[in-house]
């Protein structure tokens, strides 16, 4: 679907849920968690090749096990929204007074009175009755319907290309300076991250950076003092 709306001065943006929830999930896992990574290493033996081997291997196993995980956790959310339909067209078919009482008590709850209820009812379902059932039932449309793959591709792509960010700043950092450097990249990253977000959303721009960032700073600020720990105890 296209985001075209019906009102070209006033666009809306809720057909991009489905992949910019996905793109945003993965850029800012493969940010945080690649960073997180970087940074606890550094923590525990500042040595440039462990600290690139443990960004690296992050950032391969962290796009795979995103484009896996976004998969099947789709899939079973799709899996779900079929098998709900699937018992709405046996329910049509079986008993179609009942389900049309049914659409039409959906109606008269979201304001229409009975008599206007009823004849949107009937004249929606003598038209398309299941189609009616997934979207005022169910409350499925196009827009919200599960993507196992696309969510897999755009999170497994977003997450390589932000990974890639903290592991191409530790590589050009002095190895006494990985951490700060990779510190700073990375809180770069995830306001860049947060704004395009919003952008994207055509969201406030403030409260969804500021939540990107404080986020992805807290669990790098965890993970670097657990790296700490171990170092100091090896």
């Amino acid at each position: 679907m296209n985001d075209i709306s019906a009102h070209s001065d006033d666009p809306h943006y809720v057909n991009r849920s489905g992949w910019l929830r996905a793109a945003v999930l993965g850029a800012n896992d493969g940010i945080v968690s690649v960073s997180s990574l970087v940074v606890g290493v550094a923590a525990a033996n500042p040595d440039p090749s462990a600290v690139m081997i443990a960004g690296v291997a992050g950032l391969v196993a962290g796009a795979m096990s995103m484009a896996a995980g976004e998969y099947v956790s789709v899939s079973s959310q799709s899996d779900t929204e079929r098998a709900d339909i699937e018992r709405e067209r046996i329910a049509l078919v079986e008993m179609p007074e009942e389900e049309l009482a049914e659409l039409t008590e959906i109606y008269k709850e979201r304001g229409l009175s009975t008599k206007t209820a009823e004849a949107v009812a009937r004249e929606l379902s003598e038209k398309d009755a299941l189609g009616a059932h997934i979207r005022d039932e169910l409350g499925l449309t196009e827009v919200h319907t599960a993507n196992p793959l696309q969510a897999a591709l755009t999170s497994g792509a977003t997450f390589s290309v932000a990974a890639a960010i903290p592991v191409l700043a530790a590589f050009l950092a002095a190895p006494s300076a990985i951490i700060s450097t990779v510190l700073v990249v990375t809180v770069i990253a995830l306001a860049v991250l947060g704004m395009l977000g919003a952008r994207a959303g055509a969201a406030p721009m403030l409260p969804a950076t500021t939540r990107v960032v404080v986020w992805g700073v807290f669990a790098m600020a965890v993970t670097a003092f657990v790296g700490w720990l171990f170092g100091v105890s090896l």
